[in-house]
């Protein structure tokens, strides 16, 4: 395959914000924040900048709190206060200085959340028999959560990222809304697929109010029980999520229910191919997505416009090399690893 051919080393645009090629690192949580405060530390600044010198285009910060009860354990990463920026502001000029996008993946775990005191949700129904009773929300609360939501874009934006990402994914908050399996609500939020939307639309338009940049959004795009929402379902929300401006909807799937869903290479990816053609939006694919091969035929066949990658990135920083040799692309690499890399 020649070098010119090669889609996964492409740069991508979107808005003013260009990402040197097509691979993400997608946002998966470290539990790593050692005084239950949500602050930066040198993990996170080992971890993340060792995938910047790795060639990935784009890096996903983990799910990060919009609140403390929003935590899915007390180790999270926060943005619930000013003084986080900094720390995070550190982490993204350390990323930038390799060449790569940074993004922030904005979080609120809902009934998910295993935390001390209480907990929210918009129905008082546990995820399972070992979680607790989630508190079911006031509209008070939503609105002070929704207002979290753009707060937490502000910080962003001061902590210098060029990317927003929404967790609307895995059976947290904004997912719990959009469910009918988590959503029984009888008011303006609950009942039909329009009401169940209405916690992410307004979500959507108060970040858009403080934030310019891209904005994208994950999704659960398979629920894996009955009763649940489909990706079928997602070219309705995925076109109100597009009137809205949102850029890119990251599809993954499962994690509303305890149902563990038959997990494939690529199984992910008809969901991200369905809702792309369906919306005419760009999609990010993802879900054991772990050779160059692979991901190059996920971009080729027009499937996804960003290939997201999770486990394999854990496994080795370097897996956009790996993935180049997989595709004979001559890959440059950092100055300081040339005499290795050639």
């Amino acid at each position: 395959m020649s070098t010119l051919s090669i889609k996964l080393f492409e740069s991508y645009q979107m808005k003013n914000v260009t990402f040197k090629n097509r691979i993400v690192m997608s946002p998966m949580c470290m539990y790593s924040c050692e005084q239950e405060d949500g602050m930066v530390n040198d993990w996170h600044d080992t971890h993340y900048t060792s995938r910047a010198v790795g060639q990935v285009g784009l890096i996903m910060i983990e799910a990060t709190a919009v609140a403390p009860e929003g935590r899915i354990s007390p180790q999270d990463l926060g943005i619930w206060s000013d003084e986080h920026i900094t720390g995070l502001k550190n982490l993204t000029s350390r990323i930038k200085k390799h060449g790569t996008t940074t993004g922030i993946q904005l979080a609120h775990a809902g009934r998910k959340a295993v935390l001390e005191g209480e907990i929210l949700a918009p129905s008082a129904l546990p995820f399972d028999d070992n979680m607790k009773t989630p508190k079911e929300m006031t509209k008070a609360e939503i609105e002070k959560t929704i207002q979290a939501f753009a707060h937490a874009a502000e910080r962003a934006k001061k902590a210098d990222f060029d990317v927003i990402e929404l967790h609307a994914a895995h059976g947290y908050l904004i997912n719990e809304f959009l469910s009918p399996l988590t959503n029984k609500r009888t008011d303006d939020y609950g009942g039909t697929q329009e009401n169940r939307y209405r916690f992410l639309r307004e979500t959507i338009d108060a970040v858009q109010q403080v934030w310019d940049g891209p904005l994208f959004v994950r999704i659960s795009a398979n629920e894996y029980q009955n009763g649940g929402l489909q990706a079928e379902d997602y070219i309705q929300i995925g076109q109100w999520m597009k009137e809205q401006g949102v850029e890119l909807i990251d599809v993954s799937s499962g994690g509303v229910v305890p149902v563990s869903p038959n997990a494939y290479p690529g199984y992910q990816v008809p969901f991200a191919e369905k809702i792309r053609h369906a919306v005419k939006i760009p999609t990010g694919a993802v879900g054991l997505i772990t050779s160059g091969i692979q991901a190059e035929e996920i971009l080729q066949n027009n499937r996804a416009d960003l290939v997201f990658i999770g486990r394999a990135l854990l496994r080795n920083p370097y897996w956009a090399k790996e993935a180049a040799g997989e595709l004979k692309y001559a890959l440059q690499a950092p100055e300081q690893y040339r005499r290795g890399w050639s």
